[in-house]
């Protein structure tokens, strides 16, 4: 079963990955353009878009340079409730 911090986390996932692919392609860029940029995998940003992957605060912070936004941009509530 499981419990509160685990929803948490799965939720944090999403919203991080619904933003992610938000900023991704209103940049115009492709998975594997930020994968280079963040010093990342093309998998690990596929992944991270579909919400499988939980970033660390170092992984946000090299995602965020990519594009040129602060971490809280990653972050952001999109109003969008699963």
């Amino acid at each position: 079963m499981l419990g509160i911090s685990d929803w948490l986390c799965m939720d944090m996932r999403k919203l991080v990955g619904r933003n992610f692919a938000r900023l991704r392609k209103a940049s115009g860029l492709t998975q594997e353009q930020v994968a280079e940029r963040a010093n990342l995998s093309q998998q690990y940003i596929s992944d991270l878009e579909n919400g499988k992957r939980n970033p660390t605060v170092e992984t946000l912070y090299d995602i965020a340079q990519a594009f040129g936004v602060s971490q809280v941009e990653l972050l952001k509530s999109d109003g969008q409730g699963d």
